[in-house]
């Protein structure tokens, strides 16, 4: 056992960008899962976890110690940063020091800890010799475990001899997330909105604001304006779900980079707000420059309204 001696938390889940970890399930619908990394920052790393079920965010942290979970959030279809949520209310996942008898406590107040150093486990993906984490619950335990360099492989939950398993399957690396989004621009000639479907591949720190920006500036077909002009930015972008508004704040130059008259930059806003809609699944966009509402010579709103999203009159082009 002195190999194990000085291990630690972090090397039992290590932060690996633009890796995708593959888990089978057994016992239940939703036990199988797909594992993505969309960011890592310092000693945080935001997962993507998507299931039969919904797609999550979760926020994992690794501070004196411990490997705490921080935050989990369901219907994450789209890709905003949330690593840097606060929680004080974490749960500790494992602990050091790393050796059998190590025990705390769970937020419901449940005993867990290190009952095994090198329990022999057999997954799809290989045999390891694993770290297993006891959990016991009232009338159920959870078992978890975990590879030095590989991370979390195994989970599996037992009520009454009834267990539901998921477990590593594959792991693969330089794994983009793919997402399929339509963006929306005026057809101005034609008096009517189209749209344009295109796929983005994310690595991990890779941001909504970054592909989008490219987009926006840089219409895919003839005949359609853009949406950014040259000197246009993003200056940030997210969405608030229990508002179930997207807020959107762009560089002044937005407006005097339009230089449009009123019809057009109706088109030019109403594409922005569809594109930015239909993306976070919402029907409220707020916009902003700078800070301030959004305001030029023909539209402004004050800082409690905020733009509909509208898909009357918009067509596909393929």
């Amino acid at each position: 056992m002195n190999h194990l001696k000085n291990t630690l938390v972090k090397d039992y889940f290590p932060f690996v960008a633009d890796r995708r970890m593959k888990y089978q399930g057994i016992g239940n619908e939703y036990a199988e899962k797909d594992v993505y990394v969309d960011f890592i920052k310092d000693n945080r790393i935001q997962l993507r976890v998507i299931n039969p079920g919904t797609t999550l965010a979760q926020v994992y942290e690794i501070k004196d110690g411990e490997l705490r979970f921080i935050r989990s959030q369901e219907e994450f279809y789209y890709r905003d940063n949330i690593i840097d949520s606060q929680n004080s209310n974490y749960e500790i996942l494992l602990k050091e020091p790393i050796e059998v008898g190590t025990t705390w406590t769970t937020r419901e107040g449940n005993k867990r800890y290190i009952s095994d150093l090198e329990k022999e486990i057999v997954t799809p993906y290989g045999s390891f010799k694993a770290l297993e984490v006891t959990t016991e619950g009232k009338d159920y335990k959870t078992y978890d475990y975990y590879v030095i360099n590989v991370g979390h492989v195994k989970s599996v939950f037992d009520f009454n001899g009834n267990k539901i398993e998921t477990t590593i399957e594959k792991i693969e690396q330089d794994i983009p997330v793919v997402q399929t989004v339509k963006f929306y621009y005026p057809d101005f000639e034609n008096d009517r909105i189209a749209f344009v479907k295109q796929k983005l591949e994310f690595k991990t720190n890779d941001t909504v604001i970054q592909k989008f920006e490219s987009f926006l500036k840089t219409p895919p077909k003839e005949g359609l304006t853009k949406i950014l002009g040259p000197n246009s930015k993003i200056n940030s972008l997210y969405l608030i779900p229990n508002e179930n508004k997207v807020y959107i704040d762009l560089s002044k130059e937005f407006v005097s980079d339009m230089n449009a008259g009123s019809s057009l930059e109706a088109m030019i806003i109403q594409s922005l707000v569809n594109t930015l809609g239909d993306y976070y699944n919402v029907d409220k966009v707020y916009i902003s420059l700078d800070g301030r509402p959004y305001e030029s010579g023909h539209i402004a709103i004050s800082k409690d309204e905020y733009f509909k999203v509208d898909y009357n009159n918009a067509i596909e082009l393929k």
